[in-house]
C-alpha cells in the first residue's frame, strides 16, 4: 500500500468519522446521566477490548499459514508484536469498574449486545474468509479515535467517580497516537493489491459505523443496560 493509498484511506475515514465523533460527544455530554453512561461505556469497551489480543493472534496465525504471501509475511510479526502491546488492557477496564464501586463480574457475566458482535465479529469473518489484512482497517479506526487527552479529567470532575476509575481512558489517550503512526508506516510498506486495499477500507468504514452505533446504544440506555445512576 503506497503512501498515496494510506492518504486515500485516511481521506475516506475523514468523511465518515464526524458521525463517530458526534456519537462520542452525545455519549460524553455533561449532565446527571453521565455516571451511568460511563459505567455502560466500561462494560462495552471491556467486551470489545477483550477480543483484541485473540483477534490479532488468530490473524497472525492465518498469516503464518499463507506461505508465499508477501503481505502476510510482513503482517504476521506486526500482529504478534501488537498483540503483546495490547495484552492485559481488558484487565485495566476491570480495575476501572472496581474503582467505581461495581463488581467486575458485571462485565464478564453479561451477554454482549449485537452492536459489539457486529463490530468485532466482522473481523473474524474477514480474516478467516478473505484475508487477515482486513484487521488493519479495524485497528486504524480504534487507534485513530483515541480518547481526547483531557477527557479522563473532565469525566472524573463531572461524575464524581474516583480518578482511579479512568485509567484506561487516560492511558489510551497517551498510547494510541504512537500506535496509529506505526500502523500508517506498515500500511505504506505492504504490497497490497486492489482487492486487499478495498478490504482494509471496507473494514475501516464498517468499524466507524458499528462503533458509532455502539456509542449511541450506550447513550440511549436500553433496558438491560439501565443504571440507577441515570
Amino acid at each position: 500500500m503506497s503512501t498515496y493509498a494510506v492518504a486515500s484511506l485516511r481521506l475516506e475515514l475523514s468523511l465518515v468519522e464526524p458521525a463517530l465523533r458526534a456519537a462520542s460527544a452525545r455519549m460524553w455530554r455533561s449532565g446527571p446521566g453521565l455516571p451511568g453512561r460511563y459505567r455502560r461505556y466500561l462494560r462495552a469497551m471491556h467486551q470489545v477490548i477483550r477480543a483484541s489480543v485473540p483477534l490479532m493472534e488468530r490473524a497472525a496465525a492465518r498469516c503464518e499459514a499463507l506461505t508465499g504471501d508477501p503481505v502476510a509475511r510482513t503482517l504476521a510479526p506486526y500482529l504478534r508484536t501488537h498483540a503483546e502491546e495490547e495484552r492485559g488492557h481488558d484487565d485495566w477496564l476491570l480495575a476501572d469498574v472496581a474503582a467505581t464501586g461495581a463488581s467486575p463480574d458485571e462485565l464478564t457475566g453479561t451477554v454482549p449486545p449485537p452492536q459489539v458482535a457486529a463490530l468485532v465479529g466482522a473481523q473474524y469473518y474477514w480474516l478467516e474468509h478473505s484475508h487477515p489484512v482486513a484487521l488493519l482497517g479495524y485497528i486504524a479506526v480504534l487507534e485513530g479515535n483515541a480518547p481526547a487527552p483531557g477527557l479522563a479529567g473532565r469525566l472524573a470532575r463531572e461524575t464524581g467517580l474516583p480518578d482511579a476509575a479512568f485509567e484506561t481512558v487516560r492511558l489510551h489517550a497517551d498510547l494510541d497516537d504512537g500506535h496509529s503512526a506505526d500502523l500508517d508506516r506498515l500500511l505504506g510498506l505492504l504490497p497490497l493489491d486492489a482487492a486487499q486495499r478495498s478490504l482494509v477500507a471496507v473494514s475501516a468504514l464498517h468499524t466507524v459505523a458499528s462503533l458509532a452505533e455502539l456509542f449511541d446504544r450506550i447513550t440511549a440506555a436500553p433496558t438491560e443496560w439501565e443504571s440507577t445512576d441515570d
